[in-house]
């Protein structure tokens, strides 16, 4: 860690040869204090190394995927760094901000709000674009030209969405039972009206489905993967993957949609399959 690191650590644990800690710095873009995981394999002491950004669902924070996925094995034998941020702004004492949390509890929904209260602190797209992983890889041996995106449930969404709205950004990605169509879905809805606004127009930009429909063409070169437990509560009222996968076969964007029969929506199904996924990612990074 750099001595200039605005990173203050709160704790660091030793893992497979790796490090695990968890650090809290103070956000420019929230303007609160924010903590993240971050995973260090034991290749990045001989250099940076890349990394894969998952975003946590909701009710998650940043020590959710470190404590359950159990995914830091797979990732000290490919060399490839695990970051795990907060889902959400916390505790900025604003009117209303318990609705908020009644949304999902977390639920910043990884856009950056435009309609008050929320606008000033629920900033999440740009806190994690252009803040936190700028620094984090300016700060830790992590290699910020090869960085992949995933995340579960409403991270799901947060990892399309942000690879498509920004190509190139990230060189891999993949997503966990997501919340494939935010604007059809009462979670999206009820965050989208309040962090958004009314006009559904507004909707469209942070919804996978919408994007591809949007620009008409294949935003990625590389294969979405995505898995979903056939046995998930929330399958067919709030996540739709068949939704995502009518959206890129129209557009001929690559997608592997795969469907497990018996998992629900929970870490017990993130960790049966979180190993695909790095190894879907360190391939293409």
């Amino acid at each position: 860690m750099s001595p200039t690191s605005p990173f203050q650590v709160l704790s660091q644990h030793t893992c497979f040869g790796g490090t695990q800690t968890f650090y809290q710095h103070a956000s420019a873009e929230i303007g609160l204090p924010m903590r993240v995981g971050v995973y260090l394999p034991p290749q990045a002491e001989q250099g940076p190394v890349p990394a894969l950004l998952y975003l946590a669902g909701l009710t998650c924070t940043e020590e959710t995927f470190a404590i359950k996925a159990g995914a830091q094995r797979v990732a000290a034998e490919l060399g490839l760094a695990l970051i795990s941020p907060d889902t959400s702004p916390r505790g900025a004492r604003v009117a209303g901000e318990a609705e908020a949390w009644d949304l999902g509890v977390g639920a910043g929904f990884y856009l950056d709000a435009t309609e008050s209260p929320w606008a000033p602190h629920w900033r999440m797209e740009s806190y994690l674009t252009q803040e936190l992983l700028p620094q984090l890889s300016q700060h830790l041996p992590i290699d910020g030209q090869r960085l992949g995106i995933t995340g579960h449930s409403m991270g799901g969404h947060g990892a399309l969405t942000l690879a498509l709205r920004h190509p190139g950004r990230f060189k891999s990605l993949s997503a966990l039972a997501p919340i494939c169509a935010p604007t059809r879905c009462p979670w999206g809805e009820k965050a989208f009206t309040a962090y958004l606004g009314s006009d559904r127009h507004a909707w469209v930009g942070h919804d996978a489905c919408e994007l591809l429909a949007s620009r008409g063409e294949a935003l990625l070169d590389q294969t979405i993967l995505v898995d979903q437990g056939l046995n998930d509560k929330f399958l067919a009222e709030q996540l739709h993957p068949h939704l995502l996968e009518a959206a890129c076969a129209q557009v001929g964007q690559a997608l592997t949609l795969r469907r497990h029969a018996g998992y629900d929506h929970g870490y017990y199904f993130v960790a049966s399959v979180i190993e695909d996924h790095l190894r879907h990612h360190a391939a293409q990074l």
